[in-house]
């Protein structure tokens, strides 16, 4: 026997499976000395400049020509949402407002500061975090307002009218707006736009014009979850209810489950905890037209427990949005901790980490495409017998029409008062068929059973193409609220 046969027999049947890190640069970008690089918020000049804000109160510029650092600002408290306005002007969310910073002298340091809107309650509560702005194509602004938590008191001196008939419960809205998306006008004025929120850590508009809000596990939901948010809503946190006009005086975690489930509107994706998400961040969309892989237009949202962030493939079903989730992995050099996301004007990728006393990590990294796709799904659609399957390239189609390459279960999670949920009513789910299209970039999956209110969970095996590049993100779950009429 040759060794150049042994070699190759070594090589085919031990050859490590395809790897992120063969598509995609991990870059850690060096900080200044001394800096605690919790980052809150970041974005893109129109210049070019990076910036960035960080827990302790600084903001930043990084110029990426000559890696140098410039402190653009500075004694903010606790900010988590930047919006750039020109080369000269940001909005920025601080706990207690939302502020203008201009540099009027164009120096590159500001020098001016102006409250835009605080007209919102403060406890003092260390949860009170506030996050925003984002801008609807009209130029109105929206902020989200976490509630407060039992693990910590309030001061005695408090901002807004102080109410008791939350303060039962694990977190609680003794203030305005907590729990709320609100929407600030162009006249100037802050109005409650929708309630039901614990965490909403963060939020953004699609190019559809459609709001999106990430929340995160705790009392109230099961699980981490994405919703589409529309004015006049309820999304399941009770707590902030207290400050809807017409509800009525009671303690809003007394009413009956089974009354505030009906009230509620629905989530549209939902994030496995523990193995998928544990701490949803920052939704944003791929507009590199193609810079950053196959993905222009898709939405992704980071997560601070995870060395990935999500891809969300979102579609309408029944007058409604859901759809599935998928990691989008870039190496063992990603960190976790993944708050703030951005795109650069070269269609690479900027993340700011971020631990704030739980899990995560800290610092910035810079993540590129190295222009060569990988196999992943590009896309998951409901039918009325199963799911379809679209890949960024050909299947091999010996893998492909493998049933034992697509394993699914389905299980809920429950709404109720508790922390969390664990998963309901686990079951596998059998494939009874599967067909490949003719340019074996889709594969049409029929399933033996299929019903409304589950998260149905594919894990798949070794599916590759013919010159072996493999599926190496092989979890995806789709939230099925609606089944297909």
């Amino acid at each position: 026997m040759s060794l150049l046969f042994i070699q190759n027999s070594y090589a085919r049947y031990y050859a490590p499976k395809d790897s992120a890190a063969q598509y995609y640069t991990v870059e850690n970008i060096p900080l200044p000395e001394g800096l605690i690089a919790e980052t809150g918020a970041i974005g893109f000049m129109p210049d070019g400049r990076f910036i960035a804000c960080f827990h302790r109160g600084e903001i930043m510029t990084y110029n990426l020509k000559t890696k140098k650092w410039k402190l653009f600002a500075e004694g903010m408290h606790d900010p988590l949402g930047i919006l750039v306005v020109n080369n000269r002007e940001i909005l920025i969310m601080q706990r207690p407002e939302l502020t203008r910073i201009r540099d009027t002298d164009g120096d590159g340091v500001a020098d001016d500061y102006e409250t835009v809107t605080d007209d919102f309650g403060l406890s003092g509560n260390y949860h009170e975090f506030a996050f925003g702005p984002v801008a609807d194509k009209q130029g109105n602004l929206y902020i989200a307002l976490n509630l407060a938590s039992n693990g910590a008191g309030i001061r005695k001196e408090i901002r807004g009218t102080y109410d008791s008939l939350s303060r039962p419960g694990r977190m609680y809205s003794c203030v305005p707006y907590r729990g709320w998306i609100m929407k600030l006008t162009k006249d100037g004025k802050l109005h409650p736009f929708a309630v039901g929120f614990r965490s909403p850590n963060s939020l953004g508009f699609d190019a559809k014009g459609r709001l999106f809000v990430s929340d995160n596990q705790g009392d109230w939901l099961g699980t981490s979850k994405l919703f589409h948010v529309e004015e006049g809503k309820f999304y399941g946190h009770p707590a902030g209810l207290i400050w809807k006009e017409d509800f009525p005086r009671v303690v809003p975690i007394k009413l009956p489950v089974s009354k505030l489930d009906s009230m509620r509107t629905k989530e549209s994706i939902q994030f496995p905890h523990g193995y998928f998400a544990n701490s949803p961040t920052q939704p944003i969309w791929d507009n590199t037209n193609g810079k950053f892989g196959p993905f222009a237009g898709q939405m992704i949202v980071g997560d601070m427990d995870h060395k990935y962030v999500m891809r969300i493939l979102v579609e309408e079903v029944g007058g409604a949005l859901q759809g599935a989730c998928i990691p989008m992995n870039f190496g063992s050099k990603m960190r976790i901790g993944n708050n703030r996301l951005v795109f650069a004007p070269d269609g690479s990728l900027w993340v700011g980490q971020n631990d704030h006393g739980w899990a995560g990590s800290r610092g910035i990294q810079h993540i590129s495409w190295k222009g060569k796709t990988h196999l992943d799904i590009m896309a998951m659609n409901l039918t009325k017998t199963g799911f379809d399957l679209t890949f960024t390239l050909p299947l091999s189609e010996e893998a492909a029409i493998d049933l034992a390459n697509y394993k699914f279960k389905r299980y809920y999670y429950e709404y109720h008062q508790a922390y969390g949920s664990k998963q309901f009513d686990v079951q596998d789910i059998p494939v009874k068929a599967v067909k490949l299209s003719a340019d074996r970039k889709k594969v049409s999956i029929e399933l033996a059973d299929m019903k409304a209110g589950y998260v149905y969970e594919l894990r798949t095996g070794d599916l590759k193409t013919n010159d072996d590049k493999y599926l190496f993100n092989n979890l995806i779950c789709y939230t099925l609220n609606k089944l297909l009429e």
